[in-house]
């Protein structure tokens, strides 16, 4: 699986997932779940982890033209971008799409992924 965009910011915590979802509504992304993992392994399993959010983001569009080409590919949806806390500051992660076409197999789904990259990218430059 190739690795995809990220970046560490030199923000809070709270600052980089307001960031995060601004930067992912200006290029038509909306946030359809949230986790927050943290929490979620503390009361869970009793485990301390620094802050980690999981947002489940999703272009509509974007979705669309996807399970028209490959119905399969829900099972890739919404994409998850990744906030934690780290030494020194915030890192903000996602996967490449290009893993929809790997994990589909299906190469009509190849010009979607480039343009689905090119709109993370985006998003992710403007974090910087």
């Amino acid at each position: 699986m190739s690795k995809g965009p990220s970046a560490t910011l030199s923000v809070t915590f709270d600052e980089a997932v307001a960031s995060v979802r601004s930067a992912l509504a200006d290029e038509g992304f909306g946030v359809l779940t949230e986790i927050d993992f943290q929490a979620t392994m503390k009361n869970k399993l009793g485990q301390e982890y620094p802050p980690t959010l999981i947002l489940g983001a999703c272009n509509p569009g974007f979705a669309h033209q996807a399970m028209t080409i490959a119905p399969e590919v829900a099972t890739l949806l919404p994409c998850n971008v990744v906030v934690r806390e780290v030494a020194g500051g915030v890192t903000v992660e996602t996967v490449d799409p290009a893993m929809l076409v790997e994990v589909t197999q299906s190469p009509a789904l190849e010009p979607l992924a480039d343009e689905l990259r090119a709109k993370l990218d985006r998003v992710f430059a403007a974090l910087s």
